[in-house]
């Protein structure tokens, strides 16, 4: 092999648990991080044997799994169910929840009781919160209690009435600048990753690039640390969202209903159960 090639290819590391500190080490190393949504117990649990990097409780619950237009509906409670039951499921998995619109806004003592709820109730690993300077203060204080947070930069789902759209964050030079100057903040106060949703590339790899923590992308570019997606998205089991960001590994929307289709249809024709398939 050219020594040139040596030096391009990362090898990857075999951890037995995922930490804050492993994270850290994959930047460090070049080695790029998995991370993927997941809300339950059976599909957590095969994401993690799969040797996912991370799991994301995500508030994106509310709409795959609640059916709910936008993520502010769910609630903490919710939260900690959801989260209660992957954590149920994982060995090897870092396993961070979102904390839920109106549990952490303009009042960080709220914020603190919010994470530590998650932390004690669900038994989960961190917590993400969405917001740069406006969030500061929650940040530290949930921070001070010893729990690792993860933040969100760029497109926040729990701002869409104040943005009114989904469309891509930070395209004008003020909206970047200011992005990058949240970035460099929540790394200085303490959080152990960034996510970044739906922006330029660019600017994307420039963040990532300029500050020491994993800068995780969903709609970034390949220029960050790492990706997201949506578990229910990348399977094919939601087809209503289709976004430039998303690819689509497996179409188990039409299977499933092929599958149920051909059931009813052998239930019906009495074709089952058959004789071996009874007492």
């Amino acid at each position: 092999m050219h020594p040139n090639l040596i030096t391009m290819s990362v090898s990857k590391k075999e951890f037995k648990k995922v930490t804050t500190h492993v994270l850290q080490e994959m930047k460090r190393r070049g080695e790029k991080i998995a991370m993927l949504t997941a809300y339950d117990y059976t599909l957590a649990g095969l994401i993690d044997k799969a040797g996912i990097d991370v799991i994301l409780v995500g508030d994106s619950a509310s709409n795959v799994m609640a059916g709910h237009e936008t993520t502010l509906p769910i609630t903490l409670d919710q939260m900690i169910y959801h989260a209660s039951s992957v954590i149920r499921a994982i060995d090897r998995a870092l396993v961070v929840v979102d904390l839920p619109f109106g549990s952490y806004q303009g009042n960080s003592k709220e914020a603190l009781n919010s994470a530590i709820r998650i932390m004690k109730e669900s038994g989960a690993h961190a917590v993400k919160l969405e917001g740069g300077q406006e969030i500061k203060e929650s940040i530290i204080r949930i921070l001070s209690a010893g729990i690792p947070v993860m933040g969100h930069l760029g497109l926040t789902p729990q701002s869409i009435y104040k943005y009114g759209t989904y469309s891509v964050r930070a395209t004008e030079k003020e909206e970047a600048e200011r992005l990058l100057e949240d970035a460099k903040i929540l790394e200085t106060i303490g959080c152990f990753a960034i996510v970044l949703e739906k922006i330029p590339a660019k600017l994307a790899a420039q963040v990532a690039k300029e500050v020491s923590i994993p800068i995780i992308g969903i709609g970034a570019g390949n220029g960050v640390d790492g990706q997201v997606l949506v578990l229910h998205d990348m399977l094919g089991l939601n087809t209503d969202f289709s976004p430039r960001f998303l690819r689509r590994y497996l179409n188990l929307g039409d299977q499933i209903k092929t599958a149920v289709g051909q059931y009813i249809s052998d239930v019906k024709s009495l074709d089952f159960p058959n004789e071996k398939e009874q007492y």
